[in-house]
């Protein structure tokens, strides 16, 4: 069984073993290290490169906001922490989780059938089911979170292990899925791959100009700047607009 690596980072030594104690319990998660500030965090971080990074809030120097801010984290992340008024800017920065002080191991538990449901989706175990045209998503923005039917997307476009999403009306929302992932879900009859880095909505093209050899220009609804389109999909492309 493959374990993921867990970091723990919290100024308080005795919070940091009570949590390393109740992880005990579930063997599908080993702590490799602990942080009892940013500075080290950063540092344990590029050193262990961990699946899971359970993040106190309120720390000497530095949060744990200012720690996602300037580290590179591909982990997961849990926030643990004494007080519930940061938990709202906990999810706008895709948190995977928000834990109060102190933990219930009910509560833990929970969150740990979270992280393993993720990372299965991650690890391309668990893609979850197709969408339909008519269906809603739940996405968190940097100002705000609403639920956006499927049809009201415009395109989406590659950001590494995530991909920004484009709607009709112009919002953006970076989600934590592949772009591979968006393409298995989303409805072939309406959505389609123009280049490694972009799926769009056939119903927001407006139109696409140049041609082959100079290279094909998809300008889609809602997209600040026209997408570009590889010679292979232009075939299929035109296939479905006629």
């Amino acid at each position: 069984m493959t374990r993921l690596k867990v970091l723990l980072v919290d100024d308080e030594r005795l919070a940091r073993g009570e949590l390393r104690t109740l992880l005990k319990s579930h063997p599908e998660l080993e702590v490799v290290g602990e942080a009892a500030d940013a500075d080290e965090a950063e540092r344990r971080i590029a050193e262990l490169d961990p699946d899971v990074l359970f993040l106190d809030v309120q720390m000497p120097e530095a949060s744990g906001f200012d720690l996602l801010a300037r580290a590179e984290v591909r982990a997961q992340v849990v926030f643990v922490t004494a007080h519930d008024a940061h938990a709202l800017r906990a999810f706008e920065v895709n948190a995977l989780d928000y834990l109060l002080k102190p933990v219930h191991p009910q509560r833990l538990r929970a969150t740990v059938e979270r992280l393993l449901q993720k990372t299965g989706a991650a690890q391309g175990t668990a893609v979850g089911r197709p969408l339909a045209i008519d269906d809603h998503l739940f996405l968190s923005g940097e100002r705000r979170s609403r639920f956006v039917q499927v049809g009201d997307i415009a395109c989406l476009c590659s950001a590494g292990d995530y991909s920004e999403l484009v709607t009709r009306d112009g919002q953006r929302y970076l989600t934590p899925r592949p772009l591979s992932e968006w393409e298995a879900r989303l409805p072939e009859k309406h959505f389609v791959r123009i280049h490694r880095g972009a799926i769009i909505h056939l119903a927001c093209v407006e139109r696409v100009d140049g041609n082959l050899d100079e290279g094909l220009q998809v300008h889609v609804r809602g997209a600040d700047a026209p997408l570009s389109m590889s010679r292979r999909h232009a075939a299929r492309l035109k296939l479905l607009m006629t």
